[in-house]
């Protein structure tokens, strides 16, 4: 069935298009930097959001209807969101798809009931990805709705929900390896604690790790051979989550062996609540070389909650395609974790979402590009830490210098210059001619 009959496929248009149902700037086959625009920019649709979410905050019931015909919490809901998503993707160019579990699926009292309604789902999931050519991005387990997790998940204090929490897994894998998902996400959205007066942090954490390992030992058994990717978000719903910033995350996989198999999915929105920059989160993950997959969105900054917004800031997307084009790109892609604002409830609002959202992102690397090529902001650098390269600064890069050897040096040369300037304006300005 077609849910979107009313809608054409979106095709680029060009900048001056008019057409609210057009791209701007996302010419797919576009080569930039010897790839197409497409090979730049894999994007996914987040099921959750573009499929479920209807609008629905802390203060007022849905206003977008969700149901496409069907009644909701039934398979025949599961699969009427099936042929919209497909639909959906098909006309706008998106690739790939990334899933909870029970976004596919009503979640059912008994996990066998649920875990029947997700073979029966990703049955017929195959079947459209064969017709369409759409694939999966990744996959998850939503191991923070259900109130058995009001504890967290691989933090619980209770070892039966603990099992429970690692069925999840093992099934949500199972539909990932099914659908050829290139990763596997874990979002600790109840991992964290709201006091210390009752939280064993230690035991929380080496427990969280100790589920990782065996979602990795049992994903390579079934031949899962993508990345394992951490989300780090610093809180909401927990007032401190224990994947906080890049950083963080990194640390506790590298504290528990666990850094060769995963790497960072960044959402811009979370590195606003953590005090960072996007650019920042994604720079982090990429010198320590675990830059894996991105959820594009943006936060408002006047807000203090994850507001999952459309990405429209230009300037935003251009820092982060800049990062990415610098660590030789994803091995993910970028998901659309993002939804209409409450009042943006038709389904043509959906689509305008999302073109702005690949608009946009389009328009950074296009712009991040320009940056790369001027040369103007790389040769800076490289002059900055030239002292680096010759003489005294040569031995400590080397690993040859001594501390009494660099005492040594500073008090016969009698030191008592200044670094040279960091001229952050002259380069902010850079950046602004290319961008205008």
């Amino acid at each position: 069935m077609a849910y979107f009959d009313f809608i054409e496929k979106v095709n680029f248009e060009g900048k001056d298009s008019k057409n609210a149902l057009a791209f701007r700037y996302y010419d797919k086959d576009r080569v930039i930097l010897g790839k197409k625009m497409s090979e730049h920019l894999p994007f996914a649709m987040a099921w959750w959001h573009t499929l479920g979410a209807c609008g629905v905050d802390m203060f007022g019931a849905g206003t977008a209807d969700k149901s496409f015909g069907s009644e909701k919490a039934t398979m025949a809901h599961a699969k009427a969101k099936v042929d919209a998503g497909f639909e959906f993707m098909s006309k706008l160019g998106i690739e790939y798809f990334c899933f909870h579990d029970v976004d596919l699926v009503p979640e059912d009292e008994d996990i066998n009931v649920t875990n029947a309604r997700l073979d029966e789902i990703s049955d017929y999931i195959l079947l459209k990805m064969k017709e369409t050519g759409i694939k999966c991005l990744w996959g998850t387990a939503n191991m923070f709705g259900n109130p058995k997790f009001m504890n967290g998940a691989g933090s619980t204090n209770s070892a039966e929900v603990y099992c429970f929490a690692a069925a999840q897994i093992k099934k949500a894998l199972d539909i990932t390896v099914k659908l050829g998902g290139k990763g596997y996400v874990f979002w600790g959205g109840r991992e964290g604690y709201e006091s210390l007066l009752n939280t064993d942090v230690r035991f929380e954490q080496e427990n969280i790790a100790r589920l990782m390992k065996m979602a990795v030992d049992y994903g390579r058994k079934i031949g899962f051979t993508g990345d394992f990717y951490i989300e780090p978000k610093p809180k909401e719903p927990m007032k401190h989550q224990y994947d906080f910033d890049a950083a963080t995350a990194i640390g506790f996989l590298r504290q528990y062996g666990l850094d060769k198999d995963f790497k960072m999915n960044i959402e811009a929105n979370h590195a606003t609540l953590a005090g960072h920059t996007f650019q920042h989160e994604l720079r982090i993950s990429a010198i320590n070389g675990m830059l894996g997959s991105i959820d594009a969105n943006q936060g408002d900054l006047l807000l203090g909650w994850d507001t999952d917004e459309f990405p429209f800031d230009a300037y935003e997307a251009t820092m982060c395609m800049y990062e990415v084009i610098k660590a030789g790109g994803l091995t993910g892609g970028f998901n659309f974790d993002a939804k209409n604002r409450r009042p943006s409830n038709t389904p043509e609002d959906m689509f305008y979402g999302h073109i702005l959202a690949m608009d946009t992102f389009a328009l950074g690397l296009i712009k991040a590009a320009e940056i790369i090529e001027d040369g103007r902001i790389d040769a800076f650098i490289e002059e900055k830490y030239s002292s680096f390269k010759e003489g005294i600064g040569e031995r400590i890069l080397s690993g040859e210098a001594t501390l009494e050897e660099l005492s040594a040096y500073a008090l016969e040369k009698k030191v008592t210059t200044n670094p040279a300037s960091g001229r952050q304006e002259y380069l902010q300005t850079i950046v602004n001619q290319i961008l205008f």
